[in-house]
């Protein structure tokens, strides 16, 4: 199955997912990213959901790192070059819904990504060996070529792997995923 199938599938079945089921997959995902062998480190990149796209809900995982005492990064959309910024979430972020339903800090510190440890991905589909399917912006995948390669990457979804998904030149695997019922790692 081609990526834009993918993401046709994937779409299709997160509609199918009531909002309590939602929170509830979302809640578990949190609680298993605590079986990670990632929480020695300190600077962590997580996105905010899209809540129209019905994306994992990582205000619990949100919460995880709060208490945790981990610095926080997250991502903002500078759609005129196709890339992101990454701002420290503080207590005083001002955060806003861009027009794309993305939640977005308006300003702030920014992080560069050579100095994140952990990043939380978004993707709708990923396979056995840690491919992933994203929306198709490329976004994420520039952002990554700017990390260092020790940098753990752990992929979020409701949904277990598909078998193959044929990876393009630009695509970085994933380290991890973690679902509501399971943690799948990946040789990189």
């Amino acid at each position: 199955m081609n990526k834009q199938a993918l993401r046709l599938k994937y779409k299709s079945k997160r509609a199918h997912i009531t909002e309590k089921q939602r929170d509830e997959f979302s809640i578990n995902i949190a609680n298993n990213c605590l079986s990670l062998p990632i929480w020695e480190f300190s600077n962590y990149h997580i996105f905010l959901p899209i809540v129209n796209k019905l994306e994992v809900n990582t205000e619990f995982l949100l919460h995880v790192l709060q208490g945790k005492d981990k610095s926080i990064v997250v991502p903002k959309v500078l759609r005129e070059t196709g890339e992101m910024s990454h701002i420290l979430l503080q207590d005083n972020t001002s955060l806003k819904v861009s027009k794309y339903g993305v939640p977005e800090p308006v300003s702030g510190i920014e992080i560069i990504p050579s100095q994140l440890d952990v990043i939380f991905i978004p993707l709708l589909a990923y396979d056995r060996i840690g491919n992933r399917v994203g929306y198709g912006k490329g976004y994420y995948d520039r952002f990554l070529t700017k990390c260092e390669a020790k940098t753990i990457l752990i992929g979020l979804s409701f949904f277990t792997p598909e078998e193959v998904i044929t990876p393009e030149a630009t695509d970085i695997p994933l380290n991890f995923c973690v679902t509501p019922h399971n943690i799948y790692t990946f040789k990189k």
